[in-house]
């Protein structure tokens, strides 16, 4: 007789490849490949990664980005088998615009204001992939 581990988790989601990844890799706009591919989560943290680092765009556009991509992210994660938590990580490529978008969420919930908002991505994102935490926020 074979017992799970119940104190394990749930197993780590690995989201399926984004094809967005290689327009944007070509040098297509971010706002061109979001036409292309609105369901991106890859493209949507690449248009709120641009805005967050452009002081001329305003921090609530940045938050409107991040804040499409997280939510295009839950859909796509829960397509997967996710069940809310659990490890998503960062080594495995295509989860990294979830990663991305969630780190950019946190910051510019941060810049507007919204502190518990950010305070949550950011422990959202430490408990989904350390790696990612590391590389995207821990500085």
């Amino acid at each position: 007789m074979t017992f799970n581990d119940l104190m394990a988790g749930p197993p780590p989601t690995h989201l399926p490849e984004d094809p967005a990844v290689d327009e944007l890799a070509s040098g297509v706009s971010a706002s061109d490949v979001v036409r292309s591919h609105p369901e991106s989560p890859a493209a949507w943290a690449t248009l709120a990664e641009a805005a967050l680092a452009d002081e001329s765009v305003d921090d609530v556009t940045a938050y409107a980005y991040a804040r499409v991509g997280y939510h295009r992210s839950l859909d796509l994660l829960r397509r997967n088998g996710w069940k809310g938590h659990g490890p998503v990580p960062w080594e495995h490529e295509p989860n990294r615009g979830f990663l991305r978008a969630l780190a950019a969420l946190a910051v510019a919930a941060d810049r507007i204001g919204e502190a518990p908002e950010a305070s949550r991505c950011s422990e959202v994102l430490r408990d989904s992939s350390p790696a990612a935490y590391d590389a995207l926020l821990a500085r």
